[in-house]
C-alpha cells in the first residue's frame, strides 16, 4: 500500500510503532522497521550514551529507516535534539511541547519531524511551523493522554490541516486501521499491541498483564497534575486515584508518581505504573513484530468494503485541496 506516509518515510506499511518510554529500544524498533513499518526508539528520560548505543544497534539490525522520539519536557531535550541531528535518524516524533526550537536543526539534518498532537489547535500550529506530518492521538492510548477520543479528534484534525495525518489511540488490528483511514488517516501509530511481541524487552509479567486485560482494566491517573497517563489497574493506580480525589494541591502528589514507571519495567506489577491502552482488552497473542504488521495489513485488506488505498488517496487529495 502506498500513502503519503509510506512515501514520506520510505516504509512499506503505513504503521508507526509508538514510542513507549523505557520500553521502545533498538530490539523493538529494528524489528518493526525490518517488518516494513517504522520503529521508534523512545528517548524520554534516557541518557545520551544509551540513545547513541540504541541507534547504532538498531542500524546494525536493519538497513531500513529508524525513528526516535523526543519528550520536549525532558530537562535534557536540547542535548537529545542535537544528538539525534548528529546521528541523522530518519524520523523524529515529539511529545509534551512544541518542537519549534529544534526544527531548523532537524531540517538541516534531513530529518522528518512528526509531532504527536491531542487537539486540532495543536495540529494547526504544528503545520504552520512546517512539520512533515502529525500524529493525532486519542485518549484511548496508553501513557500520556489528552481528553479527546480518536473518533472525535482524527476527523477534526484531517479537516484542519493539509499535511498527512497519522491516527493513534485504540488501534491494534486491521479493523482499527480501516476505521482510522475512514476518519482521515494516511497511517497509524500503534503502541500497546507491540508490548507482547518477542522483540519487546519489557518484562514477561507486564506482557501477561496486557494479555489478561479486560476492557475495564485501564485507568487514567494524574489528571489533576496536568500530566494524565493511562495504564492498567493495580494497587499503585488505585492508590493514585484515591489520593487524587482527596488532595486539593496537585503539587503534593508529584512525589507519588516518581519512579513508578521504572518499578514496572523492573517487574513490580503492584507498585509500578503499567502503561497500556484500552486495546489491551483484545490482545491475546504474542508472536513477533512481523506477525503483528502482516496480520494487521492482511485483516485490513480483507475487509473488502473498505479499500484502504482508495481512502488514503481520498485523504491525500483532501489534504492537497486544503493546502491549495
Amino acid at each position: 500500500m502506498k500513502t503519503r506516509i509510506t512515501e514520506l518515510l520510505g516504509i512499506e506499511a503505513p504503521i508507526l510503532q509508538g514510542a513507549m518510554a523505557r520500553i521502545a529500544d533498538a530490539s523493538l524498533a529494528a524489528a518493526v522497521s525490518e517488518a516494513g513499518g517504522l520503529g521508534i526508539i523512545a528517548c524520554g528520560g534516557a541518557s545520551l550514551e544509551w540513545i547513541e548505543e540504541q541507534v547504532a544497534e538498531a542500524r546494525e539490525r536493519t538497513s531500513k529507516p529508524i525513528g526516535a522520539n523526543v519528550m520536549l519536557m525532558d530537562p535534557q531535550a536540547a542535548d537529545v535534539a542535537q544528538l539525534l541531528a548528529d546521528l541523522r535518524v530518519e524520523v523524529i516524533t515529539t511529545g509534551a511541547g512544541s518542537p519549534v526550537d529544534y526544527l531548523p536543526l532537524w531540517k538541516e539534518a534531513g530529518i522528518k519531524v512528526i509531532p504527536v498532537v491531542a487537539t486540532t489547535a495543536q495540529a494547526r500550529r504544528m503545520e504552520r511551523l512546517g512539520v512533515d506530518a502529525v500524529v493525532a492521538e486519542g485518549t484511548e492510548s496508553g501513557g500520556h493522554v489528552g481528553e479527546l477520543t480518536t473518533m472525535a479528534l482524527l476527523p477534526s484534525v484531517r479537516d484542519a490541516v493539509s499535511i498527512p495525518v497519522i491516527g493513534a489511540g485504540g488501534i491494534a488490528d486491521g479493523r482499527g486501521m480501516c476505521a482510522a483511514f475512514a476518519l482521515g488517516a494516511e497511517g497509524v501509530q500503534i503502541g500497546t499491541r507491540f508490548l507482547t511481541v518477542e522483540e519487546c524487552t519489557v518484562c514477561d509479567a507486564w506482557k501477561e498483564k496486557v494479555l489478561g486485560a479486560k476492557d475495564s482494566d485501564t485507568i487514567v491517573t494524574g489528571r489533576g497534575t496536568g500530566h494524565p497517563v493511562r495504564g492498567l489497574k493495580n494497587r499503585f493506580a488505585r492508590e493514585c486515584r484515591k489520593r487524587e480525589m482527596e488532595c486539593s494541591n496537585p503539587e503534593d502528589l508529584e512525589g507519588m508518581y516518581a519512579g513508578s514507571l521504572k518499578r514496572a519495567v523492573e517487574g513490580d506489577m503492584e507498585t509500578g505504573s503499567i502503561l497500556a491502552g484500552q486495546v489491551a482488552a483484545f490482545i491475546s497473542e504474542r508472536g513477533t513484530a512481523a506477525d503483528v504488521i502482516s496480520s494487521i495489513m492482511a485483516e485490513a485488506e480483507a475487509l473488502g468494503a473498505l479499500d484502504l488505498a482508495q481512502m488514503a488517496d481520498l485523504n491525500a487529495r483532501q489534504g492537497r485541496m486544503l493546502e491549495a
